[in-house]
């Protein structure tokens, strides 16, 4: 599975972008699919997760603000971004695996990940 990661790009807080993963190669409808950030100078962290069933987990900082959503149709997933802030400032990658629903948040249950699309909010 390879997973092609857009839509990041230079927004100002308050704003909203939508960020896409295309996956291709096989189809991703039976995997949970995962967004997960990297903010300069700190760790990866988990984003967001919409399980084969439709299933959503989001990170407390990211709960009413973000959507994770996907289209197995398109073989893609998408994530809403709106009201953003300054510290969701990140390079934003989307995974594939089958992680349990109790470790979705975890990073090393995902096998397949994207290459990564900024996201900069501006004050």
């Amino acid at each position: 599975v390879q997973l092609q990661a857009s839509g990041g790009g230079l927004v100002q807080a308050g704003g909203s972008l939508r960020l896409s993963c295309a996956a291709s190669g096989r189809t991703v409808r039976s995997y949970t699919m995962g967004w997960f950030r990297r903010a300069p100078g700190k760790e990866r962290e988990f984003v967001a997760a919409v399980r084969s069933v439709g299933t959503t987990v989001y990170a407390d900082s990211v709960k009413g603000r973000f959507t994770i959503s996907r289209d197995n149709a398109k073989n893609t997933v998408y994530l809403a971004m709106d009201s953003l802030k300054t510290e969701d400032t990140a390079v934003y990658f989307c995974a594939a695996g089958a992680p349990p629903l109790s470790h979705v948040s975890i990073g090393v249950m995902y096998r397949y990940w994207g290459q990564g699309t900024l996201v900069t909010v501006s004050s």
